[in-house]
Formats: structure tokens, C-alpha cells, sequence
């Protein structure tokens, strides 16, 4: 195919790569480890960031297939919410965050072998667009930069003097393609810095790359050859893992964890800048996300079972079927999860990921895992927790199957709600159905299946003197766990 395109001049297909391996925690509590931001609806109820960055990259009279570069933990919440929007994607795991440098030249790599002269195009997760048509006009031009061999950006019109984004100065038009050649990349100002960018006519750097992977691989080879270097050992020993392409952890792990615009963009002369105005945010906290809300008349963005008196200009985020109510409060941050709350001022909400630290610091597991935690079956969720026993909720997809396991230190007994289980205890296959139980004896070979077209629902209850996910022996797990 690539061949084909070289020798006809057909342009190359642009090839989208979404990077997803962040954690979010700036917008911890709704963000944690076991569900990053890109992947929960904190913006849409109906989907994610992750969802829809990738629906806005599916007309594929402009784009390729995808590619997904995700955390191993996130594979099956990646596949899973992919399928759920009826899109599909080369999913490549990272077994390490080595920054967005080892996955731009994983990224690179990855294209080229297909196609040295494809165009790739850089994405985040996590970001929100307020003009999918417009995104998709801004990609196509910066595409021609990019195939004239700039290494081409998206420079969003800034709307006010921010100082959590970083800036683009323009230099001379480019004379081959729409856009201006970069002039220089500005960090992150303070206020008076930003008012001066804008007023020089800066763009904020939106994190949105588009080159020809031979291009990207070329600088890379100048810039950083560890990290290249790197990156083609750890694809060259990638291992298939179902549907998955596992990059191998030793030779990732050699990558200089760096971002992009250090290892290449700010020391390339290829470095080129469309301007856009279409709606941008990386949503990047709390503030950020309200801005992106849709506000009441006190200019309070609202989710889920909120009541407020005298509040104004707040975000209050209420998960779950809890209720939560503020009073007489301006310009801060309510969230509530059912297992954690937090509440700060808006203007402070970046130092979330400060407490982050401070909870992980201290062994608090709330700072990474939710009640709620989903695995490639479904999901679990605690009810309780006491000495010597513990209660979950159990939701399996239809055709789920759960790792064929023992415990050593608890006995569970299992009672269906919902659906039909299938359950095998030793020698011994059982369907358990609506309102019936089962008990499985500690030391038990055991494994639940869904076998149903619904999804299962089942409450398990255990007992013994040690009821934590550590005291799981596997034997057998279709998930390659």
C-alpha cells in the first residue's frame, strides 16, 4: 500500500495515535489510577474524552485506522469503551509512562512500517473540542505542512491570559503549506507574561502534532537517540497479548522519560503552526473543567443530585446516588464520590494533584483505586468491609469469565440478583440463577462465568481472617492476567 501511494503521488492517509496513558490526578476524585479523566464522563454523561476524541478522527475518507497508546492497566477499558462507540484501533501498551517522547517515536515507528512517508497525527485523550468539523478543516491544513516535511502543531487563538498553558511564537508564513513556522515555544508565563504573549499575537500550544514519520524519525535520530533507540527495541520484542500489542517493558524502560516538546520541538527548525480558534480545553482541572460546563444563572456548573442555596460561580460534582448540598459559597470545587469528597477553591483546584501525593504519601487507597473497579469481565464494587468479612457488588458481561482461582484465607458464597450464572467448584459445573446461592469452601478451585445475553449481577459475601485482592492463586485466566 505504501508503495502504491509513492508511486502513484496519492497524499498518504493521515494516521490519528491517541495517547491515553496519563492519570489525571488533578481531578482526583472522579479521576484516579484505576479510571484516569480520559476515560470517565466528567465533561459528556454520554461519553468520555477518550470516546470522543476518537469518534472525531472516524471519517475515514480523512483518517487511517487508529492507533491507542495506553497504560497496560487501561487495555481493556480502552478496548472496551472503543466498542462501545463501534470504532476499533491498533492498541499498543506501555509498561511504563515514559512521557510523550518514547510513545511519539513508538508512535512513529509504529506508522512507518507501514508507510515511511504516512502522516501521523499526535492526539491527547483527554481534551475537549467544541467544533469537530473545524478540528478536522485545521487537521487537513496543517496535513500539507506536514507532507512539504514540517513537523506541524495546532495553535489554539488564546480566549484569555492563561498561565497553566504553554505559548507559540509565530514567525514567517510558510511558503509551501498553510501556517507560519514557529519562531520559539514559550513555558508556562505568569499573568503579565501571558497578557504580553497575547498581545504579540501568541498561540497556546495545544499538544497536536502532525509530520511524516520519516520526518519525526529523522529528529528524533538528531534530538534523541536514546529515546528512539529505545522505543525500536521495545517494538521490535512487542509481544501480542489478545488484541493488544504489549511493547516489551526492558527495552521501554530505557527511554528517558521526556516529553515531546523537549526532545524535539524546541530544538527542530521543522517546526511549523496552524491557527485555530475552534473551542479547545485540555481540561486539565477542576476550573478547567467548569469553564467548559454549561452554567446556571449564579454560573454554577451541576452534576448529578445537587441542590444549592446562595452559591455562585461553582462546580459541584456529585457521583453516584449520594446528595450533596452547598450553602452560601462563591468560586470553589465540590466534589463528592462515594468514598471520598473534596472541596476546594477554584483557584487552587491545580493543587489537587499535590494532595494526590500527600494521600498516596500516607497509604490512603482512595488516592488511586474507587470503590468501583472494572476488570475485562465487568466490574466489582464494595459494599462493606468489617474483621473478617467483606461484601461486593458483581456486574459480568454478557460472555465474561472470571480466572479459574482459589483463596487460602476465605470462604465466599455467591447469590445471583441478576441473570444466570455459571459456576464451576472443583470437579463440579453449576447454574445459579435469580435468587439462588452458592457457597464456595476456602481452598476451593473456583470460576464465574456470564453465559447469558444480559449482564450478571451478584452479590458476594466473604468470610475468613484475610479478605484482600492479594489472596487470589490463579490457575487459569483468558485475559492473560
Amino acid at each position: 500500500m505504501g508503495s502504491e501511494m509513492a508511486s502513484s503521488g496519492a497524499a498518504p492517509e493521515i494516521r490519528p495515535v491517541i495517547l491515553c496513558g496519563g492519570s489525571g490526578t488533578r481531578l482526583w476524585p472522579a479521576s484516579r489510577e484505576s479510571m484516569p479523566k480520559q476515560f470517565a464522563r466528567l465533561v459528556d454523561p454520554v461519553q468520555s474524552t477518550f470516546q470522543a476524541t476518537a469518534l472525531r478522527v472516524a471519517d475515514q475518507a480523512l483518517f487511517a485506522k487508529p492507533t491507542v497508546i495506553a497504560a497496560a492497566e487501561s487495555r481493556f477499558i480502552a478496548a472496551e469503551q472503543l466498542a462501545q462507540v463501534g470504532l476499533s484501533a491498533d492498541i499498543l501498551l506501555e509498561p511504563q509512562g515514559r512521557d510523550s517522547a518514547a510513545a511519539v517515536a513508538v508512535a512513529a515507528l509504529h506508522a512507518a512500517s507501514a508507510d515511511p512517508q504516512a502522516i501521523v497525527l499526535i492526539m491527547a485523550a483527554d481534551h475537549v473540542i467544541g467544533d469537530a468539523d473545524a478540528f478536522r478543516a485545521a487537521v487537513a491544513a496543517a496535513a500539507e505542512g506536514a507532507r512539504a516535511g514540517q513537523i506541524m502543531t495546532l495553535g489554539i487563538e488564546p480566549t484569555r491570559p492563561a498561565t497553566d498553558y504553554g505559548y507559540i511564537r509565530r514567525g514567517s508564513a510558510l511558503p509551501a503549506a498553510a501556517g507560519y513556522a514557529v519562531e520559539r515555544f514559550v513555558e508556562k508565563p505568569t499573568q503579565a507574561g501571558a497578557e504580553r504573549l497575547i498581545a504579540d499575537g501568541a498561540l497556546w500550544n495545544s499538544g497536536y502534532f502532525l509530520f511524516r514519520a520519516d520526518v519525526m524519525l529523522a529528529e528524533l535520530a538528531a534530538f534523541a537517540p536514546d529515546t528512539l533507540a529505545g522505543a525500536r527495541a521495545a517494538l521490535e520484542a512487542a509481544a501480542r497479548d489478545l488484541d493488544f500489542i504489549r511493547l516489551d517493558a526492558a527495552a521501554f524502560a530505557t527511554c528517558p522519560k521526556i516529553s515531546i516538546d523537549y526532545a524535539v520541538m524546541e530544538r527542530t527548525g521543522r517546526a511549523g503552526v496552524v491557527p485555530v480558534s475552534f473551542p479547545w480545553s485540555d481540561v486539565g482541572t477542576w476550573d478547567a473543567v467548569w469553564q467548559v460546563l454549561d452554567h446556571d444563572a449564579a454560573g454554577n456548573a451541576l452534576r448529578g443530585r445537587v441542590e444549592l442555596i446562595d452559591t455562585k460561580n461553582s462546580l459541584v460534582h456529585s457521583a453516584g446516588d449520594g446528595l450533596t448540598t452547598v450553602v452560601g459559597l462563591e468560586d470553589v470545587v465540590v466534589v463528592t464520590t462515594p468514598d471520598a469528597v473534596l472541596v476546594a477553591s477554584k483557584a487552587r483546584s491545580g493543587a489537587v494533584k499535590e494532595l494526590v501525593g500527600q494521600l498516596r504519601a500516607k497509604a490512603h487507597p482512595e488516592a488511586d483505586a474507587h470503590l468501583r473497579m472494572y476488570r475485562p469481565w465487568g466490574w466489582y464494587q464494595r459494599i462493606d468491609i468489617g474483621e473478617r468479612f467483606q461484601v461486593k457488588r458483581i456486574q459480568v458481561v454478557p460472555g465474561g469469565r472470571l480466572s479459574l482461582q482459589k483463596h487460602y484465607h476465605r470462604a465466599e458464597h455467591w447469590v445471583v440478583v441478576k441473570g444466570t450464572a455459571e459456576v464451576t467448584v472443583d470437579e463440579r459445573v453449576a447454574l445459579v440463577h435469580e435468587n439462588e446461592a452458592i457457597y464456595l469452601p476456602i481452598g476451593s478451585m473456583h470460576r464465574l462465568s456470564n453465559p447469558g445475553k444480559i449482564p450478571l449481577e451478584l452479590i458476594e459475601v466473604q468470610v475468613g481472617s484475610y479478605t484482600g485482592e492479594d489472596d487470589i492463586i490463579r490457575v487459569e485466566d483468558i485475559y492473560g492476567r
